[in-house]
């Protein structure tokens, strides 16, 4: 091993155990690396590093920029309410029983998510799958999980169905192999879709858990608590005191959701607010501590209502519970509630968020929101009513409902997914200048306009393939990935008989695969073990292509963590399970894959030309 090769080596895990543990963003952590290493390709002595020039020709690889397309194409599709509609008709099927609609729902979801991104279709999908839920008499829970495995099932039907086909088929292309068709990957990716279905419509309704929502396991779940408006009087012994000295804050088991004053809620930090004569008090407590403030010498109740005993657990006066999700690409993401003034600007008050598996109702006013979280939201009929019309704010009862406008737009973006999908599939223009050529053509037409297209892109997850771009190269120039591939393969000669040497490598690369992308994001994965699956084929004098559809298979197979995969986060929030309802479930799903691709891949693409 060489210093080069252990300094690359190095990289990689502190990567991998940035992502790990969280603490950093995964775009940031892949933009660390990809500094480290411009800054490595100019020490002045020589080096087997890649020059600068190299590792900035990573911006010119096609693959990103047609996940970046897809993006676009996916939301517009969305924003027209297309997706909607098509989900939408599972509403209308007849009561199948909880299996039957299981069924339906994982079907539709999977055809709709082998065109478009996996993510839209899980959040268009969620509040469908919780009316499905409930029509078949069953908790969400038994249902949100299936509905992101059903978008994963679907993706690796085809080129376009999710961004780790398109990442692995541009991987593949720049060893001068050819790339992956429209539907390649559907030889093994639907057998593994209906294996994978009837797993889970037979053992959901077994092996998950009857979770909550976030609103259900706080009202029903012990928090029942009243939430009530009070006004400080002049000459009240509150005036002058802060919340906590006047005993309205967490000391005496109160929450302070508002302070208006002159009418205008107060946004400076409320630990500085000295409360005036006039003040208007929202606060949120068990029955004990509101009767408390009630008692109060100087502070007047305004209105009181308990709703535990309505059955609802938590209201006001003026407004009702809805429970929201923060969506994909949502401008309210890496704010805090008390930063974005959320009363001001959406007309609703935060009771608690849920980030996955962990109820956050103390405390979490001044958490940064991000993707999947799922919020309380107390406020009137009209407030709740305009969120049904925002991208940042999900609401889980039902879809977003575009306007009249965007209906109109419908066959425009339709037309255009079509074309560039049959494109693609007849091989008339590569899939990145298809897919970058229909997104100019929305456009242009006034189907999506410019600002909505590049706010539909998710940058961070474009600056993160970019920087393991840069690494992988930086694995293959240095030698490292040729390192690893090596020990890979001199492991299945010691330890395999000749016949079975390509089998035992294949599944090698499959496992490690698939354990890597539950910890990691699937496209950091794909870009991290394509070299060494192609260099492991290589040193045996193997076909890399069914190395290549394995990698490319697994780095999608997260079923076992809730982290691995962006549509597992977001039902993991909003379906309020723990961690281990995943593994549970997903464990023997990832067995049952591993075993059907073992079988399925050596047989559609053998191991010798």
């Amino acid at each position: 091993m060489t210093w080069e090769i252990a300094v690359i080596l190095a990289l990689v895990a502190f990567a991998l155990v940035q992502f790990m543990r969280e603490r950093w963003p995964t775009d940031l952590t892949g933009l660390t690396v990809f500094a480290a290493l411009l800054v490595l390709s100019q020490l002045p002595f020589e080096t087997a590093f890649p020059e600068t020039r190299d590792l900035l020709a990573v911006f010119a690889n096609p693959a990103p920029l047609t996940v970046a397309a897809m993006f676009i194409l996916s939301n517009a599709l969305e924003r027209t309410g297309a997706l909607t509609r098509v989900l939408g008709r599972l509403e209308n099927i007849g009561n199948l029983g909880p299996r039957g609609l299981l069924l339906a729902m994982m079907l539709g979801t999977a055809l709709v998510s082998a065109f478009i991104n996996n993510t839209p279709v899980v959040v268009v999908g969620l509040p469908i799958a919780i009316h499905l839920a409930n029509r078949a008499g069953v908790s969400a829970s038994i249902f949100l999980i299936p509905l992101s495995y059903a978008s994963i099932f679907g993706g690796t039907c085809t080129l376009v169905g999710t961004s780790t086909n398109i990442l692995a088929s541009g991987l593949l292309a720049d060893t001068n192999h050819a790339p992956f068709g429209m539907f390649e990957t559907a030889a093994v990716g639907l057998p593994l879709l209906l294996i994978g279905t009837a797993y889970v419509v037979l053992m959901a309704p077994r092996l998950l858990p009857e979770r909550k929502t976030l609103a259900q396991d706080l009202t029903e779940g012990g928090f029942s608590e009243y939430v009530v408006e009070a006004s400080v009087q002049d000459g009240s012994m509150a005036v002058g005191k802060s919340l906590a000295e006047a005993n309205l804050g967490p000391r005496a088991g109160l929450r302070v959701l508002e302070v208006l004053r002159r009418g205008e809620p107060y946004f400076e930090p409320l630990d500085t607010l000295r409360l005036r004569g006039g003040d208007r008090i929202v606060v949120a407590g068990p029955p004990e501590a509101v009767a408390a403030v009630i008692a109060m010498p100087g502070v007047q109740l305004d209105a009181e209502k308990d709703l535990a005993e309505s059955g609802e657990g938590v209201v006001t006066h003026e407004g009702r519970l809805a429970e929201a999700i923060v969506g994909p690409l949502s401008e309210v993401i890496g704010r805090s509630v008390r930063e974005l003034n959320f009363r001001q600007r959406f007309g609703v008050v935060v009771l608690a968020i849920h980030r996955r598996g962990t109820n956050l109702s103390r405390g979490f006013e001044n958490i940064p929101l991000q993707p999947g979280d799922t919020l309380l939201l107390l406020g009137p009929g009209g407030a709740i009513k305009a969120l049904r019309a925002n991208a940042d704010l999900l609401l889980l009862d039902r879809p977003r409902v575009p306007t009249t406008g965007q209906r109109a737009r419908t066959p425009v973006v339709l037309a255009t997914l079509a074309a560039v999908i049959v494109a693609a599939t007849f091989d008339l223009v590569p899939i990145a200048v298809a897919a970058l050529v229909g997104c100019v053509f929305l456009m242009v037409t006034g189907a999506l306009k410019p600002r909505q297209a590049y706010r539909s892109v998710d940058w961070g997850l474009l600056f993160l393939i970019y920087s393991t771009l840069a690494l992988g190269l930086a694995m293959q120039q240095t030698g490292a990935a040729e390192y690893i591939a090596g020990n890979f393969a001199l492991w299945a000669t010691e330890v395999a008989p000749a016949d079975w040497k390509p089998f035992i490598l294949l599944a090698v690369v499959f496992i490690l695969t698939m354990a890597v992308t539950e910890l990691l994001s699937n496209n950091a994965t794909v870009v991290l073990m394509m070299p060494i699956a192609l260099g492991a084929a290589a040193e045996l004098g193997l076909d890399p292509r069914p190395f290549a559809i394995a990698t490319t298979i697994a780095a999608s197979a997260c079923f076992s963590t809730p982290i691995g995969y962006q549509t597992n986060t977001y039902v993991y929030s909003a379906g309020g399970y723990r961690f281990t309802d995943f593994t549970r479930f997903g464990l023997p799903l990832n067995l049952l894959y591993f075993v059907g691709a073992m079988i399925i891949i050596p047989l559609v693409w053998p191991f010798h030309k």
